[in-house]
């Protein structure tokens, strides 16, 4: 691994808490691997779910899970949730995995009236159209790898240094520029937004109609 090298999903969690409604009860995660954003849920939320369909995700993240904490082990195109029971239904670098039109349907399903579905994953590089984004991208890579490199020895902090766990985690380059990602969104949840972030992921976020009756 090279000297630059940190954790891009680790860097964006602060952006996914952000997207948790006030008085939030309960939350998933949606491929919670190792489990640092259920984790990071836990000290703001009452109840935090996560599932993964890998037993050695899940079993590390068991091993730090607080008690407010539940995971379960399971494909998340098959797995049996509870519909319309969470607040907000989280996703950090799982999205670009699955099919859309079968996973969006479903994390919408899981969500209560007026709940947040908000997915950070990693879209297809769409040049040239995209060129000035990804030479900002690899500009402000190395240029922070560098700094958390020299920081982390006088600190002390992980400063976004990858999990032991990186190296097992299954890695897939996205399928899908986030054009194509925002048209697929907005044909499977009306309203739902998308937009480029800097360090090759997308921000997909949809609240769920409030139901009037």
């Amino acid at each position: 691994m090279r000297l630059t090298d940190w954790d891009h999903n680790a860097w964006y969690h602060r952006l996914l808490l952000a997207q948790v409604p006030p008085g939030a009860e309960r939350v998933l995660d949606v491929g919670c691997g190792a489990g640092a954003l259920v984790r990071a849920l836990a000290d703001r939320v009452r109840l935090v779910e996560g599932v993964d369909r890998s037993r050695v995700m899940i079993e590390q993240a068991r091993r730090l899970a607080p008690p407010n904490v539940t995971l379960h082990q399971g494909d998340v195109l098959t797995a049996e949730l509870p519909d319309g029971a969470y607040d907000a239904v989280l996703s950090s670098a799982v999205l670009h995995h699955l099919d859309l039109a079968v996973a969006l349907p479903r994390m919408a399903r899981w969500l209560k009236p007026g709940g947040v579905l908000a997915a950070v994953a990693l879209p297809r590089v769409d040049l040239p159209r995209e060129l000035p984004v990804e030479l900002a991208a690899s500009a402000t890579h190395h240029g922070l790898g560098l700094a958390f490199a020299a920081l982390r020895p006088l600190t002390g902090s992980a400063l976004f240094r990858h999990e032991p766990t990186h190296d097992v985690m299954p890695v897939a380059d996205g399928a899908l520029m986030t054009r194509d990602v925002r048209v697929q969104a907005a044909g499977l949840l009306p309203c739902a937004q998308v937009r480029r972030l800097l360090l090759w992921r997308y921000l997909l976020t949809w609240q769920k109609p409030q139901i009037c009756g």
